[in-house]
């Protein structure tokens, strides 16, 4: 069964809601762990009093617990102030969550409005397309982009052949240390550079691994894909210049046929969706800073919190209190026994709320993982107008099955994404021509594209000067976004909230 690309989209944002939810809840469960820690130690601090008051001598007693109370006191206020700042924390992560909610609610109003104006343009092309495609110049416009579409990709496959042959046949020079030293020396070619020893030195070791033959190989298995992309993005840039002349005719048409309000309809709301994209980028990060700070406090990362905490610790630790408990360990009373067996439980507490901490940590890591590879899902797939009422995809099971293979860590958010492309097609305008107005190629792509749809070859980005978004104008669809560094996804980040090393779910949680 297919889906439309809204649907789809929606179903990323309620995974997206799942994962924000599940982040909250796991912090705070951190949060209260730390205050149960405090209040264990408090617990035992008191038995231990108590333990005192039965064993030592009025004066011991007092110094005891004059140190036990210092301690206690100022773990006593910075828990308050801990607890202050985490409650300040979990307010700015849930003001991001509503932020966002919000966003969301706007963009799906904003492409509702969106898909109604498509609907208009869709009966006005059911109209005007057969006339459209009788007229010579369309024709042979679109004959002329056909085919040099057809030459790019013939090129382009031609490239990635050669790059394939490059790597693979490039691999056993590489692996040779010799071979390799001599060729980034530049041996044999007039960059190289090196004093009468040297060279003699670097003579015999070409000798010996036989350089002067193997040199012109791989310098050729190298030089043959550069030259082979460069005509290839030529090509390619005759195709889109094509193409763009397609699309001006197009929308020539349209504005003739009396379309040209539906289209700026259509501008405006493509424009309101960007702009609410932006924003919900910046909300993202603004959440994401949120969530690590309270992350942070919450796994006990307050300094101070540490430092009074830590020192009730050792106070609780020192000598003559460990020799008190285990003096009464040895010569146990009735009152005596009852103290010991409840200072042991405290402290099997405290070990199983260790152990629970630790356990959290993992999983709120591999979340923000996880919650982070998912919102550079979402930039592609509304880079690339998946997203559009035109958009359909073969598999429902993209967010099902494997929506849920994917944030259990089954497969790599590449592996995910590209499911997603492969599955991918458009259904615009009409038989006679594209009319998919603010698509990729107008629509035109389907049952005419030398290439697979959603899939296999895909123009690279820089090949179209890249940099700007092609989102919002018309016959768009070629340029790429800002890229990012690294990790396959093109989404812009602020702050040091890039990383995307794959955790894993390997427990149990909302997934």
């Amino acid at each position: 069964m297919s889906i439309r690309g809204p649907e789809a989209l929606a179903s990323l944002d309620e995974a997206m809601r799942d994962i924000r939810r599940e982040e909250d809840d796991i912090s705070r469960r951190l949060a209260r762990s730390s205050e149960r820690l405090g209040k264990i130690k408090e617990s035992e601090a008191e038995l231990f009093r108590q333990l005192a008051r039965l064993r030592l001598d009025p004066a011991v007693q007092g110094d005891l617990d004059a140190r036990i109370s210092s301690a206690e006191a100022r773990a006593r206020d910075m828990l308050k102030a801990h607890a202050k700042a985490l409650a300040e924390a979990e307010n700015e992560v849930a003001g991001g969550d509503a932020k966002l909610m919000q966003l969301s609610a706007e963009r799906a109003e904003a492409l509702k409005l969106f898909e109604g104006h498509q609907a208009e343009l869709r009966a006005l092309a059911t109209r005007m397309g057969p006339s459209i495609a009788r007229d010579p110049a369309f024709a042979a416009k679109r004959s002329q982009a056909k085919q040099l579409a057809e030459v790019a990709a013939q090129s382009m496959r031609k490239t990635e052949q050669a790059e394939t042959d490059r790597d693979e046949k490039g691999r056993p020079y590489r692996d040779d240390g010799l071979f390799m030293y001599l060729w980034e020396s530049g041996y044999g070619t007039a960059n190289y550079r090196a004093n009468n020893l040297v060279r003699y030195l670097d003579g015999l070791v070409a000798n010996l691994v036989g350089f002067s033959k193997a040199r012109p190989n791989f310098a050729m298995l190298n030089e043959i894909p550069l030259r082979l992309r460069e005509h290839a993005e030529r090509q390619i840039e005759l195709a889109r210049q094509a193409e763009q002349e397609l699309d001006t005719l197009e929308t020539a048409a349209i504005d003739a046929s009396g379309g040209k309000p539906i289209r700026e309809a259509m501008e405006q709301a493509q424009a309101r969706i960007d702009a609410l994209d932006a924003e919900i980028v910046a909300a993202e990060d603004r959440r994401d800073d949120a969530a690590r700070h309270l992350a942070t406090l919450s796994e006990g990362g307050n300094p101070a919190f540490e430092a009074a905490l830590s020192e009730l610790v050792m106070a609780l630790g020192r000598e003559d209190i460990q020799t008190l408990l285990a003096e009464a360990r040895r010569t146990r009373t009735g009152q005596d026994d009852t103290i010991v067996a409840q200072i042991d439980e405290n402290r099997a507490r405290a070990k199983e709320e260790d152990a629970e901490t630790r356990d959290l940590k993992g999983r709120l890591k591999t979340l923000a993982s996880r919650r982070r590879e998912l919102e550079d899902i979402q930039w592609e797939f509304k880079k690339q107008r998946f997203d559009d009422p035109r958009s359909t995809f073969r598999e429902d099971r993209l967010v099902g099955d494997m929506l849920n293979d994917f944030l259990r860590g089954s497969i790599t958010a590449a592996s995910y994404w590209d499911h997603w492309r492969r599955s991918q097609n458009w259904s615009a305008g009409t038989g006679d021509w594209g009319g998919g107005v603010g698509l990729p190629n107008h629509g035109r792509q389907q049952g005419n594209s030398p290439w697979p749809q959603g899939g296999g070859f895909t123009w690279p980005d820089n090949s179209f000067g890249g940099g700007k978004s092609s989102r919002g104008g018309f016959g768009g669809g070629w340029g790429g976004g800002t890229r990012s560094s690294g990790g396959g996804f093109s989404r812009p980040r602020s702050g040091s909230a890039g990383t995307r090393k794959h955790g894993g779910f390997k427990t149990g949680g909302g997934f």
